[in-house]
């Protein structure tokens, strides 16, 4: 086989964040949809016909001018120095040259992904132009993410030690103020009668945003609320179905991955009404915008059962759109564009060089 596509990343030292995530569903897509076309080779710094980074490594920034002649080098947008501003905190100087770093390996890439269009102009506001910016979005496997049956619900609960008669409001998510972690513990106090679930921890340990502050009540919950820290990705689908809603109540997103594995399941979906979710999750989710909003949805969603089972249905169809088998034709299409693309620049580098 020709085509060759050289998966980078460095997720996996991190555990607990959606980019692992986001990058072990395209490694997935990839090898087993794109098979007839592309082999894959994971994290092998050498050349390929496109070199796809998934993380900014100062290594992969350094090998680029090896491979520019014959490769095309696609760069995945998970974040941008504002989204970085309220995640984790750095020390002045080092904030000020890593955001540089981040916005010029952007520019270094031929190509770059973003999940939310909303991060296009974004994008072009840096300099980047916009031809080279493509929105494509994320999406969750359903042999990873499905609904399972009531029986198997009831021994998960069990196993975390979570009432079977307890309406459980969960949100899956690093602990971090932009997360909504504080609106989410608020809206818990004032409903003690429902289990309140958090799965995540705080993945960039102590330079987490707010790493003090949300440590503090972790460590001494309301009686209502479990902290489950950082929870296997394999172990995750027990964990949304043992639940009666997802409640995401972050400030800023780029498109969670968790959406899309809680909408597999089917679980209805709670989100503050941010416009970063307008152009990717509209009509898929109830939303809020404070804490006595989010409360009365919670309320609404567990006590009339015509408009849970529609949040449901919203969900399921979120999933559909968001499917393996429409994701996978926008790859195959990208993919061969710029295959095609980068064969003409390679001809041209090479006319230029050998003359």
């Amino acid at each position: 086989m020709s085509r060759t596509i050289n998966m980078l990343s460095s997720a996996h030292k991190i555990k607990g964040q959606g980019v692992l995530s986001a990058y072990e569903e395209q490694v997935s897509l990839v090898q087993n949809n794109l098979n007839d076309q592309y082999s894959v080779t994971i994290n092998k710094l050498k050349y390929a016909d496109i070199m796809h980074y998934h993380t900014i490594n100062l290594e992969y920034f350094l090998t680029l001018p090896f491979t520019n002649i014959k490769s095309s080098h696609v760069g995945y947008v998970h974040f941008l120095p504002e989204t970085l501003e309220t995640s984790i905190k750095l020390p002045k100087l080092f904030k000020k040259i890593f955001y540089k770093y981040v916005i010029e390996f952007y520019k270094s890439m031929d190509y770059l992904i973003t999940v939310n269009p909303y991060f296009i102009d974004k994008l072009v506001e840096y300099g980047i132009s916009r031809d080279k910016i493509t929105y494509i979005p994320n999406y969750v496997s359903s042999k990873r993410f499905f609904k399972l049956e009531k029986s198997e619900r009831h021994k998960i609960r069990k196993q975390y030690g979570i009432d079977q008669d307890k309406f459980v409001v969960l949100c899956v998510g690093q602990l971090q103020i932009r997360k909504g972690f504080f609106d989410f513990v608020e809206v818990a106090k004032l409903l003690p009668n429902i289990e309140f679930v958090w799965a995540g921890g705080f993945s960039f340990k102590k330079i987490s945003d707010g790493y003090e502050k949300i440590n503090t009540i972790v460590d001494n919950p309301p009686k209502n609320v479990k902290f489950l820290g950082i929870v296997p990705r394999e172990e995750m689908n027990n964990i949304y179905n043992m639940s009666d809603v997802m409640f995401l109540a972050s400030f800023e997103e780029l498109f969670p991955m968790t959406i899309l594995e809680s909408a597999n399941c089917k679980t209805p979906i709670l989100l503050r009404d941010i416009d970063l979710y307008k152009g990717i999750l509209d009509g898929y989710y109830v939303k809020g915008t404070n804490v006595e909003e989010f409360k009365n949805e919670i309320l609404k969603l567990r006590d009339d059962e015509v408009y849970y089972n529609k949040a449901s249905q919203k969900a399921g169809l979120c999933s559909k759109f968001y499917s393996e088998e429409n994701v996978t034709k926008i790859w195959r299409s990208y993919y061969n564009k710029i295959y095609k693309q980068g064969k003409k620049k390679g001809m041209k580098l090479s006319e230029n060089k050998n003359k």
